[in-house]
């Protein structure tokens, strides 16, 4: 796997206890960034970096939670929640849990790096996790795929906005990757097999492969990638 150089950053990666989360961080840390690890419970966080406890879902915490952890170079917006409930079902109550975690923190979040880097007149790079499902239906994900849908469009916005003052912004949109909340959604192989048949690889994603994706984004390697989605999806596309 290729491995950039990430030393002299300090790198915050929200989500970071669990899934692609916690392989961002790592994979970070091992490239020489200064990782702030933000989770909602503690002993996830334990050896990545620093640690930051905060319920994404409180956004003036959440504010606060980041204020105190600046200056930030890197930021990886990965935390996210689902709820499986069918279009009839979706609550009023999931659907702005979702709403607030999926794509208000991620805002939020974004807000008070790119703040910052603002005010420092220093370059950034951010990533906004998203997924496949910003763009296609998934049953009994309503709230999910709204969310997703939305962070992709702010991921838009903060690119025009944000790119004079060099700051590179771009979304990650995987196909399922492997991680406990995907075995919550997609463990039923007669919900998962038709998923699969689509994907010309036959496999979906892990999250080290997932965690290199955002690395790259991250990186100068990429330093002309800029107001992107780039799916990381096995092919689904293609089809």
């Amino acid at each position: 796997m290729v491995r950039y150089d990430f030393t002299g950053k300090r790198a915050l990666v929200t989500g970071a206890g669990k899934g692609i989360g916690r392989e961002v961080a790592l994979l970070l840390a091992g490239c020489g960034a200064e990782v702030i690890a933000l989770g909602r419970t503690a002993a996830d966080l334990e050896g990545l970096g620093v640690p930051v406890v905060v319920d994404l879902a409180d956004a003036e915490a959440t504010r606060a939670a980041v204020r105190a952890v600046l200056p930030v170079d890197l930021l990886v917006n990965c935390a996210g929640i689902v709820e499986l409930e069918s279009f009839l079902d979706t609550s009023t109550e999931t659907f702005d849990r979702t709403i607030a975690v999926n794509t208000r923190a991620p805002l939020v979040v974004a807000q008070e790096v790119a703040r910052d880097l603002v005010r420092r007149g220093a370059p950034g790079a951010i990533v906004n996790v998203s997924s496949l499902a910003a763009d296609v239906g998934t049953r009994d994900h309503t709230a999910y795929c709204a969310s997703k849908a939305a962070l992709d469009a702010v991921t838009r916005v903060m690119a025009l906005e944000l790119g004079p003052h060099g700051i590179r912004v771009n979304s990650l949109n995987p196909i399922v990757t492997l991680t406990p909340m995907a075995d919550k959604a997609w463990s039923d192989p007669a919900k998962s097999g038709p998923m699969l048949a689509r994907i010309p690889l036959g496999r979906f994603a892990q999250p080290a492969e997932v965690a290199a994706s955002v690395a790259f984004l991250l990186s100068d390697a990429a330093a002309m990638v800029h107001g992107t989605c780039l799916t990381v999806d096995g092919g689904f596309s293609a089809g």
